[in-house]
């Protein structure tokens, strides 16, 4: 475990280094202000992040997380460093785990931005703080999720480009593809595009329903896309 939290640490120091990040940090701040400006300042409507998060804000992050995921692997194949790093006394394990975990510390300051909305939001009404916490543990696990999938885009290719792309693909096809199919089927078709559909899952978070059905299908998927990530590795070393 040392050795992933002083990868995770180097990643993390990167990130505050990099133009790329700063860029992000903007296009998050700008849309999601955007996004809380119309989906929630609105006249007679609810004092709440519920607007804001059941699309808005799981859109920016289909597009947002995978610009700031991109140059994890990518970067190091592209600029002959990788070799170097699997030289190193560190497992393909702690590789992803490092970098996985530097991108996830750099996810939540992201979403530390968001903590003035529910101050804003208590001038027009009571805040339910219960409910605020069920928002922000589903935007934790979501996060964790879309990161470590577009973790293991950036470990297929040295081309970010063409990493960032698969991801926003799958992303968008697993979030939003996923969930409007289950509404055009019925019976067993709808349950199983439904189990499938990220956005199926999220929404009860954004309801203020913890399940632990959706806890394990956030975690499980996000070790499936960490442990895909990681045998990338290992066949690049074999190769």
């Amino acid at each position: 475990m040392r050795n992933v939290g002083v990868l995770a640490h180097r990643e993390l120091g990167a990130y505050f280094l990099s133009p790329i990040a700063y860029a992000v940090i903007a296009i998050f701040l700008f849309t999601s202000g955007l996004a809380f400006g119309l989906g929630v300042f609105t006249s007679g409507g609810e004092a709440s992040l519920r607007n804001m998060l059941n699309f808005w804000l799981v859109l920016i992050l289909v597009f947002v997380l995978p610009m700031l995921t991109m140059r994890l692997i990518s970067e190091e194949m592209r600029n002959g460093t990788i070799e170097t790093l699997m030289t190193a006394p560190v497992t393909d394990s702690d590789v992803v785990l490092g970098k996985f975990l530097g991108a996830f510390l750099f996810y939540l300051v992201l979403l530390i931005t968001m903590l003035p909305y529910p101050l804003l939001l208590r001038m027009y009404g009571p805040v339910d703080m219960k409910l605020l916490g069920c928002h922000y543990l589903g935007l934790v696990l979501l996060g964790a999720l879309y990161i470590a999938a577009s973790l293991f885009f950036s470990a297929c290719t040295k081309h970010q480009v063409i990493a960032v792309l698969l991801s926003f693909a799958l992303l968008a096809l697993m979030t939003f593809a996923s969930d409007a199919l289950a509404q055009l089927f019925e019976g067993w078709t709808r349950v199983v595009l439904q189990q499938l559909s990220v956005q199926s899952h999220f929404r009860d978070f954004v309801r203020g329903m913890l399940d632990t059905n959706h806890l394990v299908f956030f975690i499980s998927l996000t070790g499936l896309f960490l442990f895909f990530a990681v045998k990338r590795l290992e066949m690049r070393r074999w190769q």
